[in-house]
């Protein structure tokens, strides 16, 4: 297959590459996130990962950018990419549990709660708001506008949200086997408290079952006025969904292929369902002589962190794809 499933027609002198960080309860059940060697520490996970890529190394503990089966994570690919570019990554503070070690852009939201037993995001009229407002700023210094996320737990919390909206969606995991019947007992559960209420928009659905990054992304790309690109998976097929129930023109997505081909997912089906259209990222992990790169091919991990929609943006830039597979073997070799 080619490095990207068709030209978007897309070009870009001056592009932003920002990611979204969250934190969703539902991280902390056991078995539900594969984003970190705890559940407990799934909530540390999106600030270890912007510190690799703004420092290029997890700083403030002894960590490995890694899973335990030696599988690199997206971050890494992340910052391998922002190198090459010679560029930056913008982080915004949507939620989160902990305070951040890296600069960033905070719209002081709080952590998303577990959607089975209250409302998952009490504020996310005034997320979306906030949204609006950056997607108004970030709109005056880009040409193009690449977002990603990091929120441990945020399929389960997507599935709920494209569930709401009507979509039969089977979402992916970062775990080779997806916990399937998990998060269907949270859906289960979020189901009935959703059948209590009536007259429900959809930031209603987020309030009640969403995580804090899907409403903040939702209120970005409503008005961004530049060319603008979800970076990511299923959690970003709910932003689309939740664009499109509101009226609001839909962004391109770039993902990679591993959530593609995803066989307890139906990705590409749902984005048809909602009218996204996808381009997909294929790096050829499985061709680099790596270990643990290859593990992306059998369905570690599969993308995060903005990492299929950053080696989309390198290429947009003009870097090869040859170039963009030896920068990332590169970064992730030194991490040995």
């Amino acid at each position: 297959m080619a490095f990207l499933s068709k030209d978007p027609g897309i070009a870009a002198e001056r592009p932003l590459f920002c990611s979204i960080l969250a934190n969703t309860m539902l991280s902390v059940v056991p078995g539900i996130s594969g984003a970190g060697p705890t559940p407990e520490k799934t909530l540390l996970t999106p600030i270890l990962d912007a510190e690799l890529i703004a420092r290029g190394s997890i700083t403030s503990m002894p960590a490995r950018p890694d899973t335990p089966t030696g599988c690199p994570t997206p971050a890494s690919i992340t910052r391998s990419i922002m190198e090459l570019c010679g560029t930056g990554a913008l982080f915004i503070n949507a939620g989160l549990s902990f305070r951040p070690t890296v600069p960033c852009m905070d719209v002081y939201g709080e952590p998303g709660n577990d959607p089975r037993f209250m409302d998952a995001v009490p504020l996310a009229r005034e997320l979306y708001q906030s949204g609006r407002s950056l997607g108004e700023f970030l709109s005056r210094w880009c040409d193009l506008l690449v977002v990603g996320e990091c929120v441990p737990g945020g399929t389960t919390t997507a599935l709920c949200v494209l569930r709401s909206l009507g979509y039969p969606a089977r979402v992916s995991s970062s775990f080779v086997e997806n916990p399937v019947r998990m998060k269907e007992e949270v859906w289960d559960a979020v189901a009935r408290r959703i059948e209590a209420e009536s007259g429900r928009s959809p930031l209603d659905l987020i309030r009640c079952c969403g995580d804090p990054m899907i409403a903040l992304c939702a209120g970005l790309g409503s008005t961004c006025t530049r060319q603008m690109v979800l970076a990511g998976g299923t959690q970003m097929l709910a932003v689309a969904a939740v664009m499109k129930a509101m009226g609001i023109p839909l962004p391109l997505i770039a993902t990679t292929v591993y959530v593609r081909d995803d066989r307890s997912a139906n990705f590409s089906e749902i984005a048809h369902n909602i009218g996204a259209e996808v381009v997909y990222v294929d790096p050829g992990f499985g061709d680099l002589g790596h270990s643990g790169l290859a593990r992306y091919c059998i369905g570690e991990v599969k993308e995060g962190m903005g990492a299929g929609g950053a080696m989309f943006m390198a290429y947009l830039l003009g870097h090869s794809p040859s170039a963009i597979r030896e920068k990332i073997f590169e970064t992730v070799a030194s991490y040995q």
